[in-house]
């Protein structure tokens, strides 16, 4: 977690992120000028619904159900509580974290959001452009709009992450770990909780899924291993031929139904050869069975309440997780995070580092 040092300075091109509030005041008393979004974080989905339209803003503020678990996410946080302590050192903070051998300025990292067009044109490219601007890992979603190469090349010199929607296909698991590895993705994420789709009641209300339409998409349609199997099988077409076909065959092979197995782990330590983070953990068991597995990490988290409806809290069981397996593998966290104070509780309760997203 964070720690107060008593006497170095502060560390070297370390960012001073408390001065932006002084910005924000400055801007408004010289300038007459506001912040574009909102700082209260209870307002920003009503500002979000005002500028999306209906299908992308339900896409991105949905869950599963009745959205039980998005509910017990937000009240493990809730029924956690912070003592302050008074007269002690506070002019050097330093919010460095180590993660799988490399310093990081804070322990945030971009989750592996997708479909980004839906919310903004700019879509992943963008967002991974402004990661490396202030200097926070970027996670790639399978489920982009935007290619793995054309991620790469907005983020630059910037530290990227590949999250897998893990397919059935070896062939294809295997092309797609490859082009992550070869564009400079470190780390490799994957989602374990996300076979299949969940009931998401307010996608469902207007009928709409984004990957239908090949939105969200893009890391299959540019993937030549699926392209090639696509062409075999369709006269040889390409997915742009037949973007609807395209994306239920793209869609049937990464939420195909079937869950893998602890033992197919096996295929992805042979293709990848960076660490391997296992996403979706939150029963102790089987963050123990990572271990065993030799996984380097796990992100404790519900899918920010998008699968499983009536779950867990993901805070809830991050304390007794890390007690078992914190000294063994790097223990992450997201799922419920809305603000500094969240973060702070989860780093308390021996998470490394946390996932920020929607």
């Amino acid at each position: 977690m964070p720690r107060v040092q008593e006497h170095p300075e502060h560390p070297e091109g370390g960012r001073k992120y408390g001065g932006h509030q002084m910005e924000i005041y400055r801007d408004g008393i010289l300038h007459n000028r506001l912040p574009t979004v909102t700082c209260d974080p209870n307002k920003l989905e009503e500002q979000a619904k005002k500028f999306l339209g209906a299908r992308s803003f339900n896409y991105v503020a949905g869950g599963a159900g009745e959205r039980a678990t998005m509910d017990a996410n937000r009240l493990a946080f809730r029924q956690w509580k912070m003592i302050p302590r008074m007269l002690r050192p506070t002019t050097h903070r330093d919010l460095r974290v180590e993660l799988f051998g490399q310093t990081f300025e804070s322990p945030l990292l971009i989750a592996p959001v997708g479909v980004q067009t839906i919310f903004h044109h700019d879509k992943e490219t963008g967002m991974a452009e402004i990661a490396t601007e202030i200097g926070l890992p970027y996670i790639l979603s399978t489920a982009a709009s935007s290619s793995i190469e054309e991620v790469a090349k907005a983020n630059g010199d910037g530290v990227r992450w590949f999250q897998l929607y893990w397919p059935q296909d070896n062939g294809i698991t295997k092309s797609l770990l490859n082009r992550a590895k070869s564009n400079g993705y470190k780390v490799l994420i994957v989602t374990l909780d996300t076979w299949a789709l969940a009931w998401r009641p307010a996608d469902l209300d207007n009928a709409y899924i984004p990957f239908a339409s090949g939105i969200g998409d893009q890391t299959g349609f540019s993937d030549p291993v699926f392209r090639s199997k696509f062409a075999a099988k369709h006269d040889n077409k390409t997915p742009e031929d037949d973007v609807f076909l395209a994306s239920r065959e793209w869609e049937a092979d990464v939420f195909s139904g079937a869950a893998h197995t602890w033992e197919e782990l096996e295929l992805l330590k042979q293709e990848w050869d960076g660490p391997i983070v296992l996403k979706g953990i939150q029963h102790v068991e089987d963050a123990k069975k990572a271990v065993e597995m030799g996984m380097q990490g796990i992100v404790v988290s519900n899918h920010g309440g998008r699968q499983l409806d009536g779950a867990i809290g993901s805070l809830e069981v991050l304390p007794e997780i890390v007690e078992a397996v914190g000294d063994k593998l790097t223990v992450l966290f997201d799922s419920g995070v809305r603000t500094g104070a969240d973060v702070i509780k989860a780093l308390c309760l021996g998470a490394k580092g946390v996932l920020i997203g929607r």
